[in-house]
């Protein structure tokens, strides 16, 4: 389980952000914090892996919170969610270590993929020992997410391509229609179904891998951009 602190100077706010990391499967908010100073009293707690901090606090700015956490030692990852979206603030947190910057407002689906993205890029980094330039290109490919996905047309079902999008996306391999369908637990057609739609809209990768004989088989991948 990723546990995540939560800091935002607006309550409600800190509780919306909370709400939404909570429907994030594999995510738990261990804390909330309104200033600098409490998040600064969490993390020295220890046992948080992601920040999700706003630039704006009453006590001093998200960034120079985390200049001042590297400089006493704690490593805890950050995603920065906020309205600042000056370029000198993106700077500075890319040069701080922000793995992500979410600009406000945004929705659930926004946010979602940063969260899922940095737990690809957390799986990805538990399963490496030594890092040719095929590791490295993932690892930085990792934390790259999608737009968030366009309306499906009539007669699918978001939780249905939301499915399928997840199996695709634990994958360590392009998978074929009758595995996507095993692992969803979907008919092999629904699965196919899906999958054709999703390719067309570009937000799947499809292979084809020959074999003997026969005809080549499709396989598939979700589409990291």
């Amino acid at each position: 389980m990723i546990e995540v602190l939560v800091v935002d100077d607006d309550f409600r706010v800190a509780e919306i952000n909370a709400a939404y990391v909570a429907k994030v499967p594999g995510f738990r908010v261990t804390a909330t914090a309104h200033s600098a100073a409490q998040a600064l009293a969490v993390l020295q707690r220890g046992g948080v892996d992601l920040m999700l901090l706003d630039h704006y606090l009453p006590d001093e700015t998200g960034l120079s919170l985390v200049r001042r956490i590297r400089q006493l030692g704690h490593h805890t990852d950050v995603i920065m969610v906020t309205a600042a979206r000056d370029v000198a603030t993106v700077q500075t947190a890319l040069r701080y270590g922000a793995l992500q910057y979410l600009v406000k407002p945004f929705t659930f689906p926004g946010l979602r993929v940063k969260l899922e993205a940095y737990a690809r890029l957390r799986r990805t980094l538990e399963d490496a020992e030594e890092a040719e330039q095929e590791q490295v290109d993932r690892i930085f490919s990792a934390l790259r997410t999608a737009a968030v996905d366009p309306p499906l047309p009539k007669g699918h079902s978001a939780p249905t391509a939301d499915l399928i999008r997840r199996v695709l996306a634990d994958a360590s391999r392009p998978l074929s229609a009758h595995e996507v369908a095993e692992r969803s637990g979907l008919s092999r057609s629904t699965a196919q179904r899906y999958l054709k739609r999703l390719e067309e809209s570009g937000r799947l990768s499809l292979t084809l891998r020959y074999g003997e004989t026969g005809r080549p088989e499709h396989r598939y991948a979700w589409a990291v951009r």
